[in-house]
């Protein structure tokens, strides 16, 4: 097992403890969980940190791919996509505290973390010449930081459909009182699509320039994957609208949002499955 593979097994495990440390919050609400949770995050964000920075190393190791980074093959973009997802998280709970949150959202990160390091392949390759751009460091990075964001806005929305739950039943359950009311969580989930509906449009922009200024040479293609983004930022478009134009609340607003993750997804694995031109798994590039 090489150092970068060490460190991202490392990182998985913490990932893992803190999973487990935010579920021990969940069901008992002792304070010493949620410190637990967010120390072992921390640890596991630097041991991921140190995986990324050694499989960057790698990666540079070719001349044609010094200052580019590492994002093209399926480890890699699953690797920084963790990295992300964990890193906004990070911000979000230290930001507002609501420790529960972890066991709705640390799940997305150490899964994608143990699939990438249980089953990518990490080796690095020089870069096809189409891939040598400046942009290869500003468009997927900029997209792939949205989706992480949009995991924990998921989380955030499924928190709030089981609160909601509870709040309606006759005999609701102690996870009532643990859960945050149904108007932070819903500020919270807004909030956090708000912030991160940026990213995805600037990142969709630049995609466009690229393709337009790369050998495709027109700004629209047919991509099913340039398709797919385009339906995800649609559908967090609507939720936007709903949420602070029509000031609509509630479970139909959170469906509407994880509908837009479940576009991410489609958009993000769909790659292998649908499109020539933003395929992952073919190989490390």
């Amino acid at each position: 097992m090489t150092g970068q593979s060490a460190l991202a097994w490392g990182a998985f495990g913490f990932y893992g403890a803190a999973t487990g440390a935010a579920f021990g919050y969940l069901f008992s609400k002792n304070p010493r969980f949620s410190r637990a949770m967010l120390g072992l995050l921390g640890a596991g964000l630097l041991l991921h940190a140190g995986a990324f920075l050694g499989h960057l190393a790698a990666f540079w190791a070719f001349p044609e791919n010094r200052f580019f980074l590492p994002v093209t093959s399926f480890y890699g973009a699953l690797s920084y996509m963790s990295l992300a997802l964990a890193g906004a998280f990070f911000v979000v709970e230290g930001r507002n505290r609501l420790g529960i949150l972890g066991a709705f959202v640390l799940p997305w990160a150490a899964g994608a973390l143990g699939l990438a390091a249980a089953f990518a392949d990490p080796g690095c390759a020089p870069l096809a010449p189409a891939l040598r751009s400046y942009w290869l460091n500003i468009h997927p990075m900029l997209m792939m930081t949205a989706y992480a964001a949009f995991a924990n806005a998921f989380g955030v929305g499924l928190a709030l459909l089981i609160q909601e739950s509870q709040i309606k039943s006759r005999k609701p359950t102690e996870l009532c009182y643990r859960l945050p009311s149904l108007d932070e969580l819903d500020a919270l989930n807004g909030r956090i699509v708000a912030w991160s509906y940026p990213l995805l449009l600037i990142g969709l922009g630049m995609g466009f320039v690229w393709a337009y200024t790369s050998d495709w040479g027109r700004i629209w293609t047919r991509d099913p994957k340039t398709i797919l983004s385009l339906a995800t930022a649609a559908v967090y478009g609507i939720f936007l609208y709903m949420r602070y134009v029509a000031g609509r609340r509630g479970r139909r607003l959170v469906y509407v949002s994880m509908l837009g993750f479940a576009s991410v997804l489609a958009t993000f694995f769909g790659a292998e499955l649908l499109s020539g031109r933003h395929v992952y798994m073919g190989g490390p590039r």
